[in-house]
């Protein structure tokens, strides 16, 4: 069995209808699993913050990236991955 490969997926904008839904079915077509979520709208925007497991050899990341990107500038959000692993680097201290 291959070692876990984990990932951090932000969102951040102004809330808006089907934000999870279209994420989500991203993650899903990449064989992306959610591991762990936290969701918050504070004052009308929208902050999600998964911790998901990229191990599948169904998974390109780059792909994933780039449509997560791209979901995000049509909807004027900030869609963002980052492979645990430099998520842990940039805010260890």
């Amino acid at each position: 069995m291959n070692e876990m490969k984990k990932a951090v997926v932000s969102v951040l904008g102004n809330d808006q209808r089907g934000i999870i839904a279209r994420v989500t079915k991203i993650l899903y077509e990449h064989d992306v699993n959610i591991l762990d979520i936290s969701q918050t709208i504070v004052s009308g925007l929208f902050s999600m913050i998964m911790v998901v497991d990229i191990s599948s050899e169904h998974c390109n990341f780059d792909s994933v990236s780039q449509e997560l990107t791209s979901l995000g500038e049509r909807l004027g959000l900030q869609i963002r991955i980052q492979r645990n692993e430099i998520f842990d680097a940039m805010h260890h201290i």
